[in-house]
This record gives structure tokens, C-alpha cells and sequence, in this order.
């Protein structure tokens, strides 16, 4: 007697083929940018060993005659340790900043699969190598800084990478609240990061580097073997960026009618992948390759500019805790190395809360730059709360970071996707969305400039005092803000104007 088909295979049968695509393409993509952030991480987890208190480590066992410095790691034993792990950020930071510019251009011209697989392999090596350095006792700072440079480089294959895959799978739809789930991978490989390197640090924090190193090789070659790039690769109907329902009465567009539109009326990208033609029962003849957007072409996209700028100070403040949140807990709340580290992964739970949050709102009322510009504006006052009353108890400390982290990353979470997708696939570029992985280069570009100078800021600043650290940050969050002002006037326009904006969900 034969056995009732198994239940699990019953279950993908009743999925459409189109979704079984697009669920493979969300996880894979989830998880390669999960493995960037977690290989990024370490860094942050292992500075506070490098350079440790060893006068409360009790005497010398190697009965040198300094005993400040017995413990630290050198180059990084001297007074100015502070300055040089902010070289150690920038080195990674500057080159991944001005990698990205190129990045995009060449993820238009190269097979995604190839070039995002390429980069983790190269990713996982070099931040191996990185890791090999306490192995083999390397104790020379310029070993260190070219190690960050060429990550830095390589890694920026992932963000241009990862966006226009998703881009290409998916239409207009729920585009912000998808998309803020799906950017949880930076929260999540933040966490994750920090706890593999915690889970070394105090013994063997080469292991550290390269066991996230190795994750993130082994996920490359995982995509080198499962991603699919575009739906007709696999007879699949590819998405609807833009409907009828974008057109007014008078069947003008949006963009025809306001060229200077970012945001279009029906929001986010759609799940159901259908167009206004049936494409299963027409022929899948391939079509003509549209020419990829030139750097400046994309600059002239309107709303491009300004997200750039905003998240440029929006990073700037997110990346000063991704690299020196754990080091100010150790300072201030003087945790030890491993509990600073876990303790600072509350500051990504918030990230990941904060990015659904930004996209569910974004989606109901049809305002990107709005929602950025609120939490932008409420993040400011939390950040002065969490400097001066974040470390009165555990307790404290924990709401204050899950706050900051949800009002920080909601934004750069925001922008980074659900924005620069919809920019990508602006209704001004005709259906080209070859535009995509250079438009998502340029923010994300851009807002790398913001990531290097935020920890090097940091490292020259918090000699003179955390509370100064701090309100730079403040600074930073308030120009974020005012940078999208005349994008808010005209959602504001847009909601109060004889036309006004529909609110509330739209269908998948």
C-alpha cells in the first residue's frame, strides 16, 4: 500500500511556482547580507581587548618591566590606542565609501550571481586574514589597515548585489513593511557577529575574525549554486513596477504631472508579480537588454540627492554604535569585553523592530521622507536621555538601547531599501530597471561617507569626553533631518492638495 503524499510536500505543491522563486530569492539574499554584517562586526567585539586595564589584571606573569601594558596587543598598548582603532575603522570605512561608487556600476554590467558570490569568498578571506594576525603574532599596524582596506573594498559587492536581485523579483506592493522585515538581516548579522566574537574575545580573538570569515565564504559558495537573478532565467513572470492606478483621470503619471515625485501613490513593491498582461499565457520571447543608467543619469532621479545626503548623517550616527558601542559600555558601565558585546546587541533588536516599524508606517501613509524625518527628530532628545541616564541600572539600560536603536536604524533602514528601491525604479526611467544596483550605490555610497567619519569622529573626540561623542551624534541626527525638508513639504503637499495622496494599505 502507497503512503499519502508527505505533508511538507503537499504543502509546496500548493505554492505557486512564482512565490516558491521568490521565497528562495528573499531567504538567500536575507541571509548573504546577514553574513556581511556578521563578518563587520568582530572588529567592534575585540577592540576593548586589544587595549585592556591590566593593572586590574593583577602583576605580570612575564615579569616585564612595564606592567601598564603587559596585556594589550601592540601596536595598540600606547595612549593614543583610541586614535588608531579609529584608523582601523576609516581604513575599512574609506575604502568600502569609495568602493561603493564603483560597486554599482559594475552590478549592472556583471552577472549579479557571480559578483555577489565573488565578493563573499573574498570577504570571508579577508576578514580571515584579519583574524590570522593574532595566530601568527603580527604586531605591525600597516598589516592591519591593508587588511581593512581590501575588505572594505570587496565588501561592497553585497548591498548593490542583494537590492537589485529583490528589485528584480518584486513589484509594487506592501514594497516598505517587505522590505523593513527583509533588512533585518543587518540587525541580525550584527547580533549574531557579536556573539560569535564574544564568544572568543577573552581567549583566542583571532577566532573571532576567521570563524565568521568562514561563514561568510561558505555562504558565497551556498548563492554561487541557488541564486537566481532575474525570473525569466526560470520561466517565472517578472514583477510590475508600475501600474494604471499610478495615473491620474487624465492618464498623466505621476512623474509626468510632478517630475520631482518620489514617492508614487500605490507605495511598495507587490508579491503577487502580476502585470496588466498575462504573461503565462503569452510567449516568453527575450526581449531587449535596456542600457544600464550612467552615474550622473542617476543623480538626476529626482529625490536621489537628498536621500544621499540624509543618510550620510544618518549612518554617520548608526555606524558610530555599530563600532563604538561596546567600548563605551565597557568604559562607563564598566561590563568586561563579552558582556559589553552582548549588551550592545539590544541596540540592533531595536534596529530590526525600528526597520518594520519605519516600512509598516511608510506604507499606510505614502511617506517615506516623513517617517524618516519623525524618528530622525524624536531620536535626537533619546540619544541626550541615553548618555546621561542609560547606564542608572540594567534595566535602564536595556529600554534605552532598544529605543535608540529603533529610532537610529529606522531610518537608515528605510532609506537604504524601500527608498532606494523606489527610486531605482522611478516611474522617470521607463521601465529601465537597470538603474537599480547604481541608484542603490549612490545612497548607500553616500551614506558610507557618513560610516567612515562617524568612528573616526568618535576616536578623535572621546578623549575629550563620551558626552562630547554624544552630541555629535545629536548634530548629526538634526542635519538628517533637515535635508529631507523639502521632500516633506511635498508629501505634506501631496496629503492636504485637491489630489491627495490615499492612505492605508494596498494589496500584495
Amino acid at each position: 500500500m502507497r503512503a499519502a503524499l508527505a505533508p511538507g510536500i503537499r504543502l509546496l505543491r500548493a505554492v505557486p511556482r512564482d512565490s516558491r522563486y521568490r521565497g528562495l530569492t528573499l531567504v538567500l539574499t536575507f541571509l548573504s547580507y546577514t553574513s556581511y554584517h556578521l563578518s563587520r562586526k568582530p572588529i567592534s567585539i575585540v577592540k576593548s581587548q586589544l587595549h585592556l586595564n591590566c593593572s586590574a589584571l593583577g602583576p605580570n606573569p612575564r615579569n616585564d618591566s612595564n606592567s601598564t601594558t603587559w596585556c594589550n596587543w601592540a601596536p595598540f598598548d600606547g595612549d593614543n590606542y583610541n586614535e588608531l582603532f579609529g584608523a582601523l575603522d576609516n581604513a575599512f570605512l574609506v575604502a568600502y565609501a569609495i568602493g561603493m561608487f564603483i560597486s554599482g556600476i559594475f552590478g549592472e554590467r556583471l552577472p549579479l550571481r557571480y559578483y555577489l558570490s565573488g565578493g563573499m569568498v573574498m570577504s570571508g578571506l579577508f576578514t580571515a586574514l584579519f583574524g590570522l594576525g593574532y595566530f601568527w603574532d603580527i604586531h605591525v599596524l600597516w598589516y592591519f589597515i591593508i587588511v581593512q582596506v581590501c575588505n572594505g573594498l570587496v565588501q561592497t559587492t553585497g548591498w548593490p548585489a542583494v537590492v537589485a536581485c529583490v528589485g528584480n523579483w518584486f513589484g509594487k506592493g506592501k514594497r516598505g513593511l517587505i522590505m523593513g522585515i527583509w533588512n533585518s538581516h543587518t540587525s541580525v548579522g550584527n547580533i549574531l557577529g557579536s556573539l560569535i566574537a564574544g564568544a572568543w574575545v577573552s581567549s583566542a580573538w583571532g577566532l573571532s575574525f576567521i570563524v565568521p570569515g568562514i561563514i561568510i565564504a561558505v555562504m558565497g559558495v551556498i548563492c554561487f549554486f541557488f541564486l537566481v537573478e532575474y525570473p525569466e532565467d526560470v520561466d517565472c513572470n517578472p514583477p510590475q513596477h508600475h501600474t494604471a492606478a499610478d495615473e491620474d483621470p487624465g492618464g498623466v503619471t505621476t512623474s509626468e504631472k510632478d517630475p520631482e515625485a518620489v514617492i508614487s501613490n500605490e507605495g511598495p513593491l507587490s508579491l503577487s508579480g502580476q502585470s496588466s498582461v498575462d504573461h503565462s499565457k503569452a510567449p516568453k520571447e527575450p526581449a531587449e537588454e535596456p542600457e544600464a543608467i550612467s552615474f550622473l543619469g542617476a543623480l538626476r532621479i529626482p529625490g536621489v540627492v537628498e536621500f544621499s545626503l540624509c543618510l550620510l548623517f544618518a549612518k554617520l550616527v548608526s555606524y558610530t554604535f555599530l563600532y563604538w558601542l561596546p567600548l563605551y559600555i565597557v568604559n562607563v558601565a564598566h561590563f568586561g569585553a563579552k558582556e559589553a558585546g552582548d549588551l550592545s546587541t539590544l541596540f540592533d533588536v531595536g534596529g530590526i523592530l525600528g526597520g518594520i516599524f519605519a516600512g509598516l508606517i511608510s506604507d499606510y501613509t505614502g511617506g517615506r521622507a516623513t517617517t524618516c524625518c519623525v524618528m530622525l527628530v524624536v531620536a535626537a532628545p533619546m540619544l541626550f536621555l541615553y548618555n546621561h541616564v542609560g547606564q542608572n541600572g540594567i534595566g535602564v539600560s536595556v529600554a534605552m538601547l532598544i529605543i535608540c536603536g529603533a529610532l537610529v536604524n529606522g531610518p537608515y533602514a528605510l532609506i537604504t531599501t524601500a527608498v532606494s528601491a523606489d527610486l531605482g525604479t522611478h516611474e522617470s526611467l521607463k521601465g529601465n530597471a537597470k538603474a537599480l544596483s547604481t541608484v542603490t550605490a549612490i545612497i548607500d555610497g553616500t551614506g558610507s561617507v557618513g560610516a567612515a567619519l562617524g568612528p573616526l569622529l568618535a576616536g578623535l573626540i572621546s578623549p575629550t569626553g563620551w558626552n562630547n561623542v554624544f552630541y555629535m551624534l545629536i548634530a548629526a541626527d538634526v542635519l538628517a533631518c533637515l535635508l529631507l525638508a523639502r521632500v516633506v513639504v511635498k508629501e505634506a503637499r501631496g496629503w492636504c492638495g485637491p489630489m491627495a495622496r490615499q492612505r492605508g494599505f494596498k494589496e500584495f
